[in-house]
This record gives structure tokens, C-alpha cells and sequence, in this order.
């Protein structure tokens, strides 16, 4: 994978910018250490960091491509796993092909087809596009990579991280959309938006057109179809369509491996890859003390070394436990923060990264389990009618307590009607009453992009590139018009799953109750990140101050975050979690230099 960078004016030339899109590129460059290139005309400028995947000698960007005596050129980040269909199709047209890198096919497709090219693409990707009179960029239709983008007057500047956008601006300004975000959505996002003011995220399933202004388009969207199928058909066709989507993404020129978590998903990952790539090497992470401070409530109900276990001796892989320390995991808070340049899932992703550079040690490449649970129906809001059914999103949990945590100012905001017209618009882009197709929409438009964002930013920052299969808008589209009863085949969450792999799996983990991916339960993390919080609030400038009614706030950490009953947000965000969350808000303001305005 890598970083993208560009900067484009039509109306002016950027000869001055050079020193610009050079600091902009560099502050990318975790995310592509193995090669930093330039691309630079009058009206556009270009920047790109590469972490070599696939032709490792020649596929050196930003590229240019000739045609018709008109010269194109591109940055780009992803992987198109049909790559080759797509080139031999090009090829017979005319088209020349001077590397072995997807990326020049992408180019080449987008010459000879225009914005239709992105029907073609089966993959994750997001790239900018210049013809010296246009601009033209896009991202994939789930949004797996990322692409910010700002319009700074006539200047329209674009990023993979939100980093270097802020180091063309200058400054980091939180108006008060960017508050009602944080503090009522918080770590999600409405799609398309950022927690900064004139920052923007273009939407997964989106490209658009800049020359004197910036159109935006959608092109991709779950859609309605009959199914036709029966049980049996329906499960063989699930099956069909998973274990395509795993071949496709083997796709590599560099050694493959897979995260393994004993959990249903990532199992079947390992099941899947195993068959093709041997010896398979895979990862699974856990805690210093783990085992001993371990206890079991209702989302997390069991470890999953047993389960792990059971999947390196049927298949035989070369397996790496990573156990993390308390005092890494404190101190990766900050690196997580910065990777992914704003409060997010606190030590969730501060393990993640330590994870991923534990991986990256040894691979470049590392296929993932995460985005099942958006598609088949695995969180229990798909399933538990006093979550599916309140006013506003399924993964909140008593949102009066939390908004009480805020001080008058933030109160006068109205955050839960900002919170209920948010939901309220995501429904109605859907057009649909069916409970099911509605949960889906919302699950992968809002909670899937904070667990993608999340893998992302960390494995970017760990110069690893992390592969989600289930990310598939051939799966999604497939499930999306299922009969909601197959999802929950034999009454299980995630049924039809279970019943498409029980062949691959021991028994054991077809039937294993979903679990979150693994949070620390050590005393020594909750005394660690209770006195890091603590220490914060005696720095004036903290702005946990701006936002918070600071004698809950300090109940709330002399309670050792036991006084907040609820999660923040999912499945895992609760006392240590939240403390390391609310810790994080104050690091980004240190960091940062955030400017409120509201």
C-alpha cells in the first residue's frame, strides 16, 4: 500500500509549491518506506510513498501514461485484484504496458473509459488523476482505503491521512460540527465528514471531477434484487463467493499472512489462505497476564488461545502469539492518536498498531477477518430488539448518561438531535423499511469505515498492508437481499456463515459465540491510564476542560471508570477503555494545537 498526495490549481501555476508537497508527502512516508517519488507540472503536483507489493522493481509512482499524444498522470494507493482480466481486455484494445503494476492498468483503464472504469475495478483503492484540464479522483465502494481531500479557494488539495492536509493549512480549526462529531458520534463519523473544519473524507463508492469546481459523484450503491435461491443453494453460493474473494486478495509479490484470532471469521480466512499458501505464517495477539485477570461478561465470553490453538494444528501454520505489554500499550496511545490524526478506538488501536508492527517485522502483507460482522449480521444490535429499536444508532448505549458527562456550554449544542437527524439521514439515503437492509446500510456506512479507518491508519503506520475479504461488495450486495432468516440460520448470529464453512472448521469455532477483538483486563493498565488521565487534568490547557463537567469527569476516574455503566461506543468501550479514550482527546488537543471554535 501506500501514501498519495496532490495538489492541483487550473487557474494558477504552483511553481512556489515544490517545498509544500515535499513536507506534505514526507510526513506519508510510514506508509510507503520503500520509495518516495514526485510528479510535478504548472497545475499539479503530485506525491506519492510506496510500500512495494506487486512489481517490486518497477512500480514506482506517481506514473504517467501516453496516449493518443495526451499524457496522463496518477498517484495511487491499493490493490486491483482482477488486475490481469482487466489488462488483457486493455491489451486487446491497443493499450502498451511497460510494468507489471496494477497501477498503470488503473491509469490506462481510465483513459479508455472515463469514471466507468471504476466498474471494472474488483479491489481496494483510492487515486487522483491528472489530464492537465481535469482532475479526476476516486475510492473504492467500501471505503478500505482512505482519501481526504480540502479546497483551500481555488486549490483543491488531497491526502490519504489528514496529517498533511493540516500541514498545507497550517492550522487545525474544530468548529462546532467538528464538537458534535467528536463528543456525540465519537469515534465514528458521518460519512464524508472529518472532526476538522474544511476537511473532508470523499465517501466510499464515490469519485469526483475538479477543473474550476469540484463535482461529486456517487457510483456504487447497495441496491435491491430478488433472491431466488433456496437455503441450500444460498449457502453453497456464500461459500462460492467468500472463498473467491480470499483467492483474489492472494494476489502478491511478497510472502502472504493471515491474523488468527480462534474467532469464526479469521479462522475461516486461515482455513481458506492455507490451501494456497504453505507454509502460511499467522499472528494472533493477546496480554501480559491475561490469562489471570481474564473475566468473561457478555460480549467477550472466552480467551482464544484454545480456540487458536485448535487452527494451527489442523493446518499445520507457522504461528507468532504477539503478547503486549501494559506499558506499550500505554505509551502506543499517543502513536495511535497521530496515526490516525484524531481520538479513535484508544487502546483498541493502540494494540492494533503494536500488532501490526509486530507483524510487519516479518510480512508486508497480512489478510484480516474484520467487516464479517457488518455483512452477516454478527453484533447483537442485528439481533436484540432493544438495540435495533431505539431512535438512533444500534451501537450507542444509553446516550443520556453520556451526554450528562458534558459541561452547560456542550449541552447547549443539542447533541442528541444532531446524533437522532444524522441517523435519521442515513435511513432515508436507503430508501428501504426492511429492518435488516437498514441495519446493513447503517453498519457498513458508520461502524464499518471506524473499524476500517482503524486498520488502515494503524497497519499504514506499521508499514503493513492489511487485506479484508469480507470487504466485498459481491458478498455485501448477495447478503444485503438474503431473507434475514438464512443470516440467522439454526439460530445462531452469523448462521448462514457458519453453515457455508462447518467443513474447514473444528466444530468448536463454527459454533463459538462472536467475540470482540481482545481488550487487556490487567489492573496495571486501569492504574497506568487512570493516573495518566489524572496528571492530564492538571494542565490548564487540557481540553477535556472545553468539554466536560470536570466533577463527573473526576467521579467518573475516581470510580476507576466503574460510575459510566454503559459502553462509550460497540462492544469494548468501557471504564480503562474510556479513560484511555478520553485520555486521547486531550493528547490530540496537546498535539495538534486544536483550535475550538463553537
Amino acid at each position: 500500500m501506500c501514501g498519495i498526495i496532490t495538489i492541483c490549481n487550473y487557474s494558477k501555476h504552483l511553481f512556489d509549491y515544490d517545498e509544500k508537497i515535499m513536507t506534505m508527502t514526507k510526513l506519508l512516508q510510514k506508509r510507503g518506506p520503500d520509495h518516495i517519488g514526485y510528479m510535478m507540472t504548472p497545475h499539479c503536483l503530485m506525491g506519492h510513498t510506496r510500500l512495494a507489493i506487486i512489481d517490486l522493481k518497477n512500480g514506482n509512482q506517481p506514473i504517467l501514461y501516453t496516449h493518443h499524444e495526451k499524457t496522463y498522470r496518477m498517484t495511487y494507493n491499493g490493490e486491483i485484484y482482477n488486475m490481469t482480466q482487466i489488462k488483457n481486455h486493455l491489451i486487446e484494445l491497443g493499450y502498451t504496458f511497460h510494468t507489471m503494476s496494477d497501477s498503470e492498468v488503473v491509469l490506462a483503464a481510465y483513459i479508455e473509459y472515463q469514471e466507468h472504469c471504476l466498474d471494472l475495478f474488483e479491489g481496494i483503492f483510492a487515486f487522483v488523476i491528472d489530464d492537465g484540464q481535469k482532475l479526476f479522483a476516486a475510492r473504492d465502494p467500501l471505503g478500505v482505503k482512505p482519501l481526504y481531500y480540502t479546497l483551500q479557494k481555488d486549490t483543491l488539495v488531497i491526502a490519504s491521512e489528514i496529517k498533511s492536509l493540516l500541514s498545507y493549512i497550517g492550522k487545525a480549526v474544530v468548529d462546532e460540527n467538528g464538537v458534535k462529531e467528536l463528543l456525540g458520534l465519537g469515534p465514528s463519523l458521518t460519512p464524508g465528514l472529518t472532526l476538522y473544519k474544511d476537511i473532508y473524507a470523499l465517501r466510499p463508492g464515490y469519485y469526483l471531477y475538479f477543473q474550476k469546481t469540484l463535482h461529486i459523484q456517487c457510483y456504487w450503491k447497495l441496491h435491491d434484487e430478488s433472491h431466488d435461491e433456496n437455503l441450500t443453494e444460498t449457502i453453497q453460493h456464500v461459500r462460492h463467493l467468500v472463498i473467491q474473494s480470499i483467492q483474489h486478495q492472494l494476489l502478491s509479490d511478497v510472502p502472504l499472512s493471515t491474523m488468527l484470532s480462534g474467532g469464526l471469521d479469521s479462522s475461516i480466512i486461515t482455513a481458506i489462505t492455507s490451501q494456497y499458501v504453505r507454509p502460511l505464517s499467522t499472528y494472533s495477539v493477546t496480554y501480559e497476564d491475561q490469562d489471570k485477570y481474564f473475566h468473561a461478561y457478555d460480549y467477550q465470553t472466552t480467551m482464544d488461545d484454545s480456540y487458536i490453538q485448535q487452527m494451527v494444528s489442523r493446518y499445520a501454520t507457522h504461528h507468532h502469539s504477539i503478547v503486549l505489554k501494559q506499558t506499550d500499550l500505554i505509551e502506543a496511545l499517543r502513536e495511535a492518536l497521530i496515526a490516525r490524526d484524531m481520538p479513535g478506538m484508544a487502546d483498541i488501536d493502540a494494540s492494533f498498531l503494536l500488532f501490526s508492527k509486530a507483524i510487519s517485522k516479518e510480512h508486508k502483507v497480512t489478510l484480516s477477518g474484520e467487516c464479517a460482522d457488518e455483512i452477516f449480521g454478527g453484533y447483537p444490535w442485528f439481533y436484540k430488539e432493544e438495540l435495533y429499536n431505539q431512535p438512533y444508532f444500534p451501537w450507542m448505549r444509553d446516550l443520556d448518561q453520556r451526554l450528562s458527562m458534558f459541561n452547560e456550554k456542550v449541552q447547549k449544542l443539542n447533541l442528541k438531535d444532531y446524533i437522532i437527524q444524522r441517523y435519521q439521514e442515513s435511513l432515508q439515503e436507503i430508501h428501504t423499511d426492511n429492518r435488516k437492509k437498514q441495519l446493513i446500510y447503517l453498519n457498513t456506512q458508520w461502524f464499518m469505515q471506524t473499524l476500517l479507518t482503524r486498520a488502515d491508519s494503524q497497519t499504514m503506520r506499521a508499514s503493513l498492508e492489511v487485506r479484508v475479504p469480507f470487504a466485498s461488495t459481491q458478498i455485501l450486495q448477495y447478503l444485503y437481499n438474503m431473507p434475514e432468516a438464512y443470516m440467522f440460520d439454526q439460530g445462531e448470529e452469523k448462521g448462514i456463515l457458519r453453515q457455508a464453512f462447518d467443513d474447514f472448521l473444528p466444530d468448536d469455532i463454527v459454533h463459538r459465540k462472536k467475540n470482540p477483538y481482545p481488550k487487556t483486563y490487567s489492573p496495571l493498565y486501569e492504574k497506568l491510564i487512570e493516573d495518566k488521565l489524572k496528571e492530564s487534568l492538571k494542565d490548564p490547557s487540557n481540553l477535556l476542560f472545553q468539554f466536560f463537567d470536570i466533577p463527573k469527569l473526576e467521579n467518573f476516574i475516581q470510580s476507576h471508570g466503574q460510575s459510566f455503566t454503559a459502553p462509550w461506543f460497540g462492544q469494548l468501550m468501557m471504564g480503562p477503555q474510556l479513560m484511555a479514550y478520553f485520555y486521547q482527546i486531550y493528547l490530540w488537543g496537546k498535539i495538534y494545537h486544536i483550535q475550538l471554535e463553537f
